[in-house]
């Protein structure tokens, strides 16, 4: 992995399934950007980030930004894109066409459909937020690191 190419990390060892870290994502991604508002939006805001559990363990899970992202490869509308500089994987929601071929290749179900919206919806390592991921940031336990 290079180094330069920063991304989330998740300890199931550490999450207790507390979903904090869904909640920022929602609201970081909200018009209103409070809790109190996201509430009232409609479409209703959607994480980028869920927990998932089985018996004894809970892991969040979120877009590994991968060095050969397949949803970069079956994205025929030409909306996934990979930054060079930062690793980032992004969906351009402008592009986005709905067909869902993304959703269908990624092997860790991170991309999803936003079926409200008809458009791809996958982390964004929060893109643009000065304090980084909204979701490491909530997370009480810090099983989520940004590194």
């Amino acid at each position: 992995m290079d180094t330069n190419h920063r991304k989330i990390f998740a300890r199931a060892d550490l999450c207790t399934g507390c979903r904090a870290c869904e909640i920022a994502c929602a609201v970081a991604h909200s018009q209103a950007g409070t809790l109190a508002g996201a509430l009232f939006e409609d479409p209703p805001p959607r994480s980028r980030i869920r927990v998932e559990y089985a018996p004894g363990v809970k892991l969040p899970l979120n877009c590994r930004h991968c060095a050969e992202p397949d949803c970069l490869f079956a994205c025929k509308a030409g909306a996934v894109s990979k930054d060079p500089q930062t690793g980032q994987v992004a969906v351009d929601l402008r592009q986005c066409v709905g067909c869902w071929m993304c959703v269908m290749v990624c092997p860790f179900g991170t991309v999803t459909a936003d079926l409200d919206r008809g458009k791809a919806n996958k982390c964004d390592l929060c893109a643009g937020r000065a304090s980084g991921p909204a979701c490491v940031e909530a997370c009480p336990t810090k099983a989520l690191e940004y590194r």
